[in-house]
């Protein structure tokens, strides 16, 4: 008989384990999760308003003027120097350079 209740787990103990598995999930989708998505959207956004003329910022860390959209391609064309054009994939246009040039000061 005492070897039967010694093999019983305790009362109450799976669900104290489910409540930590769900505490650890609430934090990390609002401490990760979604800032990431918040981010994302922040970035869509920004690629669907480029417009020719904005100065901006490759993944690579270029530096340019886009000087054409292409619409409906993938790309867009960037002058890097006068006269020096090239073509970047639009997932890879990642930052407004007035924006962070106003932001080193």
């Amino acid at each position: 008989m005492v070897t039967l209740l010694q093999a019983q787990a305790p009362a109450g103990g799976g669900m104290q384990m489910i409540l930590m598995i769900v505490i650890m999930f609430a934090i990390v989708y609002f401490f990760m999760i979604r800032p990431q998505r918040k981010r994302q959207k922040e970035i869509e956004a920004f690629r669907n308003a480029l417009a020719i003329g904005d100065k901006v910022i490759t993944a690579s860390g270029v530096y340019g003027t886009i000087k054409s959209l292409n619409a409906g391609e993938q790309y867009l064309t960037i002058e890097i120097a006068k006269g020096v054009e090239i073509k970047v994939d639009r997932n890879y246009v990642f930052a407004d350079a007035t924006q962070q040039q106003t932001q080193a000061r």
